[in-house]
């Protein structure tokens, strides 16, 4: 528990763009349009509330770890890590929640070690980088604003700022989604193809970034007394209409986008001397908007 831990036709690999003989500043990037944003549906968003009433909210990403995110949806449904606890904040890694103790029976019809979700033969990518990085040939976003990385192949989610993954043991375990965790520090990108991705923190990372870091092993809490209580786990479906928040993701399948992506990697503010004339992946990210 305590370790950390998406299919289709295979699709050639889109060539990628001709490198710049000289990087130069790119023009700013025009703001997103009315019809550049879409509604993330209620049974797509995980709220967690935490003690205090504070919460967190993740977008889910179903086609890309479906059977994962099944799980997910069940521990939601039966109300399964209400009373549970964040556990783990390691410093610029991840913070970690589900049961301490590791003995809470999992619900029915929850599978204990679902097909490994790390990576599948399709990539659905629109809006791409320029220039490969140490982890994957080519990067680049879905439609919906999911960043993925490709080497032709196989395709997978990348391991940003605010991604959550399923925690698990050493293989052939691929956990079953009782165990989550956000990344909180620096992208490990290592961890990229090992371990089910199932999501991203879209409001409230800011809650788990900053709680105090554990100072065992791994950043475990060594007392109960310093992990944070999860009050509830539950999908905004699952809750009265008026209570729902309703969030928007950015597509990346416009000129705008792109044009978003090129002022990322050559940046052209006036605090910068030079422009890099790339980005990482993860520092490229689409966003999102809540409207309630």
């Amino acid at each position: 528990m305590f370790a950390l831990s998406a299919l289709g036709a295979f699709a050639a690999l889109p060539p990628a763009p001709p490198a710049a003989a000289q990087t130069a500043p790119a023009p700013a990037a025009p703001a997103p349009i009315e019809a550049d944003w879409h509604d993330i549906p209620d049974s797509e968003i995980l709220v967690i509330t935490l003690s205090g009433g504070r919460q967190v909210f993740v977008r889910l990403a179903p086609r890309y770890a479906p059977g994962h995110v099944a799980n997910i949806r069940r521990l939601a449904a039966e109300g399964w890590w209400d009373g549970t606890a964040i556990y783990r904040a390691q410093d610029n890694y991840v913070a970690q929640w589900g049961d301490p103790t590791d003995a809470k029976p999992l619900p029915p019809l929850v599978i204990e070690n679902p097909p490994a979700e790390y990576e599948w033969p399709q990539y659905d990518g629109v809006a791409g980088m320029s220039r490969p990085d140490p982890y994957a040939p080519r990067t680049g976003f879905s439609a919906d604003g999911w960043p993925l990385g490709t080497d032709g192949k196989a395709s997978w989610l990348t391991h940003c700022y605010g991604m959550v993954g399923v925690a698990r043991d050493n293989p052939p375990s691929t956990g079953s989604g009782a165990a989550l965790y956000a990344v909180i520090g620096h992208a490990p990108r290592h961890l990229d193809r090992n371990i089910a991705l199932v999501g991203r923190v879209i409001q409230g990372i800011d809650l788990l970034s900053t709680l105090p870091r554990g100072r065992e092993a791994l950043g475990l809490y060594s007392t109960a007394a310093e992990q944070t209580p999860i009050l509830s786990v539950r999908l905004a479906s699952q809750l009265p209409e008026d209570e729902r928040p309703r969030f928007q993701y950015r597509a990346t399948d416009n000129p705008r986008f792109a044009a978003f992506i090129a002022a990322r990697e050559n940046r052209a503010e006036a605090f910068f001397v030079r422009p890099a004339g790339g980005a990482d992946i993860c520092n490229v990210d689409p966003g999102v908007r809540r409207l309630r």
